[in-house]
């Protein structure tokens, strides 16, 4: 029955040795010496892109370049 006792008691004891390493080792105080810091985030990319079909710009050009300067369309 001690046995039982003292097994539940280190148990315990290493739950929450366990939890305080890494409440430590999550806020930069050194805690966690395996740990890299983290590079500084730079500009997000664009998170969608557009296709060159959905590019007003992209379309007004090539309807530029298909035209000629007379106005006409090519044949």
């Amino acid at each position: 029955m001690v046995f039982l006792v003292m097994l539940v008691i280190a148990i315990g004891v290493v739950v929450l040795v366990m939890r305080a390493a890494a409440s430590q080792g999550g806020n930069g105080n050194g805690g966690g010496g395996l740990r890299r810091p983290r590079p500084p985030r730079g500009p997000r990319p664009p998170q969608r892109s557009v296709g060159p079909d959905d590019d007003p710009d992209f379309l007004r050009e090539l309807d530029r370049r298909s035209r000629r300067d007379d106005g006409s369309a090519p044949a």
